[in-house]
């Protein structure tokens, strides 16, 4: 599954933001000029249009992310922006506060350009747009996206346009529908995932190097390797840089265990003695195949099971509705293949089953995989179980993942009934 649809998932299923312990780090250009933070909307100077519109968003408070960004972004005079933070720190509602803030409702003609990585990605940073803004009814929203049709000399009269970079170069060079000396707000979002697809990033230089000089530059982006610093810095003059990092998964309160088994059948006898024996809130499985993942599904469904799959052949829509359902405790457990395995915070989960465990094209232990799955259980601090269904021949890699996270997996006897009732201690 490509970077565009994880974060497309992700913004489908966040009903909550990401906590993060870490502090927000700050680079500037000027260490003497101020910089605030807010831990109220209310100390914002946002139109009380917008403070309704936050509030049925479910923000009660800024994210620690909007704490440090949103006074950089409604700063006068106007100040160009770095922000580098995980998928679901609120990252989307800070620069569309800070575009509804900056236009003007009486001027009708596009003043604030946003870029998305995909037609899907646009149209879900205007369904933000909307909620937040429904109560500004002056200011209006339009897509540059594939299939939506604009003639030559159009006058568009929507304050602010997002789009795909190849339609937004369209409709400011070719059909000429955008002023872009007009343009007072840039905004790039899901940069890195812009540099990975062709083409995006060299687009959207065209369109930056057109704008006005005093226009200002937002860049936003889950990650920041090298590829992204080097691109922001191409596109971004003088920009203030805030960089909050991502909370490392750990393996420390999670309890390992591994079963050897013979065949998929002994496998599936030895899941259903884990559920015999132990109380389960909500448990996840992870298959290497969708053929595995079919057959498991089939299996526990007829043994009375409330089961739900994910694999790539759905679309995100219905992925986000399958995690939606799972995570509202419609059904019990979910069988994934590897598409879901990353981003999925389900808070009721406990035990985590490696139905095979994740290897590599060499046949090697897969260890960020195994990570991430396993990292399903044991989130927010609470204790988890993971167990393993090993094949004889692959037993060594169970050694290498030990060594590996410097962790302990311990065999069990699949048939050890008693064995498995003290796990629950």
């Amino acid at each position: 599954v490509d970077s565009a649809e994880t974060s497309l998932l992700n913004k489908l299923i966040r009903t909550s933001l990401v906590e993060s312990s870490h502090h927000v780090e700050i680079l500037q250009q000027d260490p003497s000029s101020p910089l605030f933070s807010v831990k109220t909307f209310e100390e914002l100077t946002l139109k009380k249009e917008l403070l309704r519109g936050i509030y049925i968003m479910g923000f009660n408070r800024p994210s620690k992310i909007q704490e440090t960004a949103l006074p950089i972004m409604l700063a006068y005079p106007p100040q160009n922006l770095i922000a580098q933070s995980q998928s679901g720190t609120g990252k989307t509602a800070a620069f569309v506060l800070a575009m509804l803030s900056r236009v003007n409702a009486a001027e009708k003609y596009p003043q604030c350009l946003c870029l998305a990585p995909t037609y899907e990605l646009a149209l879900q940073i205007g369904r933000v747009i909307e909620t937040i803004g429904r109560f500004c009814a002056d200011i209006k929203v339009t897509y540059a996206v594939r299939g939506n049709r604009v003639l030559q000399g159009t006058a568009l009269e929507e304050q602010i346009v997002i789009g795909t970079p190849g339609t937004m170069l369209d409709w400011c060079f070719k059909r000429r529908v955008i002023d872009v000396k007009k343009i007072s707000m840039f905004v790039l979002d899901e940069a890195d995932i812009m540099i990975d697809t062709q083409g995006l990033s060299y687009q959207s230089i065209r369109i930056q190097r057109a704008l006005p000089k005093g226009c200002q530059m937002l860049l936003f982006s889950a990650t920041f390797k090298e590829t992204v610093r080097a691109f922001a810095v191409q596109i971004i003059s003088n920009p203030i840089v805030i960089k909050l990092r991502e909370e490392e998964l750990t393996l420390s309160n999670i309890r390992q265990y591994f079963f050897v088994c013979r065949s998929r059948e002994e496998k599936y006898r030895a899941l259903c003695n884990i559920y015999g024996s132990v109380t389960i809130g909500q448990a996840m499985i992870f298959c290497q195949t969708r053929r595995s993942a079919d057959w498991l599904s089939v299996e526990m469904s007829q043994d009375g099971h409330q089961v739900a799959i994910l694999t790539a052949e759905l679309t995100v829509a219905q992925r986000a509705g399958v995690i939606q359902r799972f995570r509202d405790g419609k059904e019990k457990v979910l069988i994934a293949t590897n598409v879901c395995a990353r981003g999925i915070d389900v808070q009721q989960v406990t035990v985590v089953v490696n139905f095979s465990l994740p290897t590599d094209q060499k046949s090697e232990p897969d260890f960020e995989t195994y990570l991430h799955r396993i990292g399903r259980t044991g989130r927010f601090g609470k204790k988890g179980i993971a167990f393993s269904m090993v094949e004889s021949q692959n037993v060594g890699l169970v050694q290498m993942i030990e060594e590996h996270f410097q962790t302990k997996i311990k065999q069990l006897d699949p048939d050890d009934m008693d064995e498995l009732e003290k796990l629950e201690n």
